[in-house]
């Protein structure tokens, strides 16, 4: 495996239906590991399992998140619901050992077909962010060393925000209820069907600029594939329309160089936790 995110989302079959996996610690936020990343180590197993039925990619899938999962060893477990000539649908879920007993961190259902055979052909009546050139926009890699120990996946990937969503980084945030800028992965590799489960969740919480800076742990989150991304830097865009009750929601859209929404999600998440609190994971 040449690249260190395959390395991450590595899986090794361990019986029909069951995968070893060990969680990278580099892929931790706040009191957890970021819940876009878990969701690819998921999605690595589905596709593992499927694999051989011709159901290589993530059509959907949505996850609840049960409880934190830490870096170390864990087990996908994947049960086939449905197959069929187009497609299977599954439930997964990954646990790990803590305490002496297995818990579970996350429930999966996912729906997983072979994009090649689709023409690639997205209509929307979407239009994609538009953003500054990639050399005006804020590298988050280059965060504060307090940001970087909330947040250690910020090397994992080079992500530029648009400044004009970026002024919590300055601590003045603006009050938007959005987020957007552009994506890659830091060592470079091709971003693939699975990979866009990382993706969609990549961006700080839009509540950061909203003036509410901390760990907004996801409770929910469902993510539709449209079709693997052409090359290029990819765009990614957040909004925020309702926070109510200790809840919010952010839609997310992922966008390719050429101009094709190849991703969409919608995930409800917790009231941001501050940032001293948040390492915890209570």
């Amino acid at each position: 495996m040449a690249y260190e995110y395959d390395r991450a989302i590595a899986v090794q079959r361990r019986a029909e239906g069951e995968y070893d996996v060990d969680l990278d610690a580099g892929w931790i936020v706040g009191g957890g590991l970021n819940g876009g990343y878990l969701l690819a180590v998921i999605g690595n197993g589905i596709r593992a399992e499927l694999d051989r039925a011709g159901h290589p990619d993530p059509y959907t899938i949505s996850a609840y998140y049960l409880s934190p999962s830490r870096p170390g060893p864990g087990i996908v477990r994947v049960r086939v619901l449905r197959g069929g000539r187009g497609s299977s649908t599954v439930t997964a879920t990954l646990s790990q050992v803590q305490d002496g007993a297995e818990v579970e961190r996350i429930s999966t259902l996912a729906t997983y077909g072979d994009l090649a055979r689709m023409s690639g052909d997205v209509r929307t009546i979407a239009k994609p962010p538009v953003l500054p050139p990639v050399e005006e926009c804020l590298l988050t890699s280059d965060a504060s060393p307090e940001m970087k120990r909330f947040v250690p996946m910020l090397d994992r990937f080079a992500m530029r925000l648009d400044p004009a969503c970026g002024a919590w980084t300055a601590g003045e945030p603006s009050g938007n209820n959005f987020l957007q800028g552009w994506f890659a992965l830091v060592d470079g590799r091709p971003i693939d069907p699975v990979a866009l489960l990382t993706v969609v969740d990549t961006l700080p919480p839009t509540t950061f600029e909203m003036g509410m800076p901390g760990w907004a742990p996801t409770l929910e989150l469902t993510a539709h594939v449209r079709c693997t991304p052409a090359p290029g830097l990819l765009r990614i865009r957040h909004e925020t329309r309702n926070f109510a009750g200790g809840f919010f929601e952010e839609d997310c859209e992922v966008w390719d160089s050429a101009d094709r929404l190849v991703a969409q999600s919608r995930q409800l998440a917790l009231a941001p936790r501050p940032l001293e609190s948040a390492g915890s994971g209570e």
